[in-house]
């Protein structure tokens, strides 16, 4: 191993290919670009901070490194894939049996001055089978060289670079290592960078990791794992808003994005079930055919017939036991249970991921736009020292708070007014819930609750309500605050309202008093009132909801009077002695049936396990919700907090009394293939939480070495190599992303994690319908051999010719078996 330019631990490719470069994309990523002071950073790159490469200088780096793009995998020549088809698998014996056909025709024509042609159309009507079934198959397989073009589009066309002190608009793909580009609020992420500097300056992270909320960038380093740390931002993912200057540490193949998509490539398609079964079966009627065939060669010699005849009949027998029916009824029985499971939502890819859906006992699911809905939603509130429940699902009522309550009214008024996020235009058909917002996540959550507790309980809306209460001043949001302040005129315009809202601890600390029933009531530090927001904001906190504080105060009509000249630079209003009105508390919640669903799947013997880059506390809370983790469960977590010790003092017997777990990446890391496998024997319930998309595909692998048929769901690119190494993977049809529908066998046009019931059902019921056919299929030789057996032993003329016979074993190899696939 070697530290390249890009800063990262690689592997000279030159010497290790295949598997070993396979090996290596496994690995976590080991980089320290974010960690380095940086005038290193600087003096590795030989760039400047404020002036960028010298133009010299990127000629140089760029000719040593390349374009700033991804590389396309070798790709299997179409006429190979093709040829696989038609000479695979079933198709060798049909084509053996067609051979034998020609072979018997020309040993017939040494016999005969006019040979029958039995044989020789015989040979013609089974090539013609194996190549329009190999034709159909072709066109059936999904394209590996897909998965790369998917990747393509996600690659930005152009970056605002600074070289030489000049600012010029390019092409990404001429970015290299140490160019210092800006960044701004709708922007792509040209290649994987390290901030400079930045203005509330935040990334959409969804694909890379599976967080549901944007991430705030800033200068400092905050964590060792590099996807974690808040000073870099990576190739492909989407600025949200602010803005950035920043130093180019990778590009292209060496991006984190790149990583993940030359792994993606370089990963082979596993042998499916019924592809393994097929086989077996073929050895099977290979060696019976075969068998039979010399046998009664032998059998012919002894009863005097020509060696000439015999052969005929030896290859006449062997024929007669090739199911030349079955390749093209497996066909056609998996292709009329796709067309019926799409009715369903359920979109298959390659034919045979219905029968592998069938004979799943693991499903691996992503957590964010799987099990959840992959929005922001208000799920509790918390005032007059209770929580309350909130809608979280679509046409469904939780709600368990009154507006007219004042303290609630006072809530709902802070979330409305300090809130920078509006509905998009046109969508009053949609349900409040599902409705498209202008704003981040958490400003969106908060103004759909509030829209719905207007619309339903004061016949309102949020436009509405902001029009009544002007906006005079406003200090956004920052990392270095966190908190949000906004002055409002109040309806009747008598006096001026402070709303804030931010950091549940931060928007305490400026508070004097509380709000109780509709009552102020003082709040010193020693305040019982102080102990019952923690306990709330924990309580919170540990469902893995994220908190915000709210608070108000209506100003001195003397000192703040309606026409007040507010300032936001030089702030001349108060930021402290507010009353405290709430705590709203969002998550990313369930679907409506997923609960159901792995019900479900568990009652039906197959084990559910969540994979997610999302946080442990939000992963198994979500868990507990879906119920992947059942309520009887505990993790060695949950003893250890009844017991009030820490885990490591927790005896064996406690240890092995926890039958769930919830293991973080950074634990996973750490784990060796045996202990992996160790963890999966000993617990039924698992969480993976911020795992990166390697951890993904090793946990995958973990399951298959344990014997286990698995699947994957998932929707992001951080989902598509453990999708193309599983047994069957299985994308999302809405927010899935190019990548993961190109890696995927099968895909959920409604994003539903319970449409994969409905796959279950339908993949299990195939097998079933296969088996008979087969049965049926192989009955039919019987009839076909017996006249040669009676022609050979007691000289009974056949009773119909070669081709006859054929055309109508193939006429009734379909009709039965069609029957079964409805």
């Amino acid at each position: 191993f070697e530290m390249g330019k890009d800063g990262y631990d690689r592997v000279d490719k030159k010497k290790k290919k295949g598997k070993e470069d396979i090996n290596d994309l496994k690995k976590e990523l080991d980089m320290d670009w974010h960690k380095i002071p940086w005038d290193e950073l600087c003096s590795r790159l030989e760039t400047d901070t404020n002036k960028g490469l010298t133009q010299s200088k990127y000629e140089e780096v760029f000719k040593r490194e390349g374009p700033n793009r991804l590389t396309p995998p070798k790709t299997t020549p179409e006429w190979v894939k093709f040829c696989k088809q038609l000479f695979g698998g079933f198709s060798t014996l049909l084509w053996i049996g067609a051979i034998l056909c020609f072979f018997a025709y020309g040993v017939q024509t040494t016999k005969f001055v006019e040979p029958p042609k039995d044989n020789i159309y015989l040979g013609v009507v089974l090539t013609f089978v194996v190549v329009v079934t190999g034709i159909f198959a072709y066109y059936q397989e999904a394209k590996s060289a897909a998965i790369m073009d998917s990747f393509k589009k996600m690659v930005p066309r152009e970056a605002t670079v600074i070289r030489d002190g000049k600012t010029s608009v390019i092409n990404a793909e001429l970015l290299t290592l140490g160019d210092l580009v800006e960044l701004k609020g709708g922007d792509k992420v040209p290649a994987d960078v390290r901030i400079v500097s930045c203005s509330s300056f935040k990334v959409d992270n969804s694909s890379l990791t599976g967080e549901s909320e944007p991430q705030s960038r800033g200068p400092e380093c905050t964590e060792d794992n590099p996807i974690e740390t808040k000073n870099l931002a990576f190739f492909s993912t989407n600025a949200v808003e602010g803005t950035a200057r920043a130093v180019v540490v990778s590009c292209g193949d060496n991006t984190v994005m790149g990583r993940i998509a030359s792994l993606a490539s370089s990963l082979s398609n596993d042998v499916t079930p019924i592809a393994i079964e097929l086989e077996h079966f073929i050895h099977i009627i290979s060696a019976v055919a075969v068998f039979l065939g010399v046998v009664f060669f032998f059998l012919s010699l002894i009863l005097k017939y020509e060696w000439l005849e015999a052969v005929v009949f030896l290859i006449g027998i062997i024929v007669a036991n090739v199911p030349e029916g079955l390749l093209a009824t497996v066909t056609v029985c998996l292709t009329l249970t796709a067309k019926r499971m799409a009715k369903k939502n359920c979109l298959v890819k390659n034919l045979e991921a219905v029968e592998t859906l069938g004979s799943t006992s693991t499903i691996c699911s992503d957590k964010t736009g799987t099990l959840t809905q992959n929005r922001m939603t208000v799920a509790h509130v918390w005032f007059d020292e209770k929580i309350w429940e909130c809608d979280t699902v679509p046409d469904q009522k939780n709600r368990n708070f009154n507006y007219g309550d004042p303290t609630c009214a006072a809530l709902i008024r802070v979330a409305s007014l300090c809130n920078r996020a509006v509905f998009l235009a046109d969508q009053e058909e949609k349900s409040v819930l599902s409705r498209d917002c202008q704003g981040d996540a958490s400003e969106s959550a908060l103004l759909k609750c509030v829209e719905l507790v207007l619309k339903d309980e004061a016949s309102s809306d949020t436009i509405t309500f902001r029009e009544n209460h002007k906006k005079v001043v406003e200090i956004p949001f920052n990392s270095t605050n966190k908190y949000q302040v906004s002055v409002h005129e109040l309806p009747d315009k008598s006096q001026n309202l402070l709303v804030m809202k931010g950091a549940p601890e931060r928007i305490l600390q400026r508070c004097n008093s509380i709000m109780l029933n509709g009552e102020v009531v003082d709040m010193p530090e020693d305040s019982e009132y102080r102990k019952k927001f923690n306990d709330a904001y924990e309580t919170l906190g540990g469902m893995g909801e994220r908190v915000l504080g709210f608070c108000h105060c209506l100003l001195d009509v003397e000192k703040y009077p309606i026409g007040y000249a507010f300032d936001n630079e030089e702030v001349n209003f108060p930021l402290e002695g507010f009353t405290f009105v709430g705590l709203m508390a969002m998550i990313d919640p369930p679907r409506a049936g997923v609960p159901g669903a792995v019900a479900k799947c568990k009652s039906a013997g197959i084990k559910v396990i969540m994979v997610t880059g999302d946080h442990p506390i939000t992963a198994e809370a979500i868990a507990k919700n879906v119920g992947i983790i059942s309520t009887t469960s505990k993790t060695v977590e949950c003893i250890a907090k009844e017991k009030g010790v820490i885990v490591e003092e927790l005896s064996d017997d406690d240890k092995k009394a926890a039958n769930a777990a919830v293991v973080h990446g950074s634990k996973l890391k750490e784990m060796e293939e045996h202990d992996i496998d160790q963890l999966l024997v000993n617990h039924e319930e698992i969480v993976f939480a911020r795992t990166s998309p390697q951890q993904k595909l090793i946990i995958v692998e973990a399951f298959q070495r344990a014997g286990q048929i698995v699947a994957v769901t998932g929707d992001g690119v951080n989902d598509s190599p453990a999708l193309k190494k599983a047994d069957i993977g299985i994308a999302m049809g809405i927010a899935g992303s190019d990548v993961s529908k190109e890696a995927a066998d099968m895909i959920l046009l409604d994003d539903n994690f319970a449409s994969i019931v409905t796959g279950v059902e339908e993949g299990r019921l195939i097998f079933d319908n296969l088996k008979k056919s087969i049965a049926y299929t192989l009955t039919s030789n019987i009839p076909e051999i017996s006249p040669f057996l009676f022609f050979i032993i007691l000289s009974i003329p056949l009773p119909l010719g070669t081709v006859r016979r054929q055309f109508r074993h193939l006429c009734f190899s379909f009709s039965f078996p069609l029957s079964l696939s409805k």
